[in-house]
């Protein structure tokens, strides 16, 4: 009975069927095996902001789809809040702990951008110095985001506004472990 609700609030509510979608993809263990991302709140943090950059990405392409991109923002640093004060950071705390994190998205935002567009190896520094900040990540690992990241954009850019606007988002699948 309570799916039910859940699954109703979020075919009417766009923005939380995409964060629904681009979470449980952030999730996905190849990440966290195949990529060498950090198994942390940190790592799981960066692989969301990863994927709602993604999303976001392609919902600025699209005018109109803008107000969802900003409804798509609002939820993630909502539920951010949420899981600060679940993990026990103090009322006073939140808010500058919300403040940092949507610093460091946009940061992210953009070295992300100029690694898509940019020369290069740009995208590898950028998930080096994001991703992996605390840990010497495999070379191997980083390419491999890297890989999915421009893959996973390149999907995301021939998927049309108005299935996106439904609340319909398609990944290419995270990195696996050769067979």
């Amino acid at each position: 009975m309570i799916f039910n609700r859940l699954f109703r609030q979020f075919r009417a509510d766009p923005a939380a069927a995409l964060y629904g979608r681009l979470v449980a993809q952030a999730r996905l263990p190849g990440f966290y095996t195949v990529c060498a991302v950090p198994d942390s709140v940190q790592g799981r943090f960066e692989m969301i902001a990863l994927h709602a950059f993604l999303v976001m990405r392609r919902l600025k392409t699209g005018g109109a789809a803008g107000a969802l991109a900003q409804d798509l923002f609002d939820l993630m640093f909502a539920d951010m809040d949420r899981n600060l004060r679940e993990l026990g950071t103090g009322d006073l705390a939140v808010g500058k702990r919300i403040k940092k994190l949507a610093k460091s998205f946009y940061g992210r935002v953009a070295a992300y951008e100029d690694g898509l567009t940019g020369p290069a190896g740009r995208l590898e520094e950028a998930l080096a110095r994001n991703v992996y900040e605390d840990v010497a990540a495999p070379p191997e690992a980083v390419a491999a985001l890297a890989r999915y990241l421009r893959q996973a954009d390149a999907v995301l850019s021939a998927q049309s506004l108005a299935d996106l606007a439904a609340g319909e988002l398609r990944f290419v699948p995270p990195p696996a472990l050769a067979a």
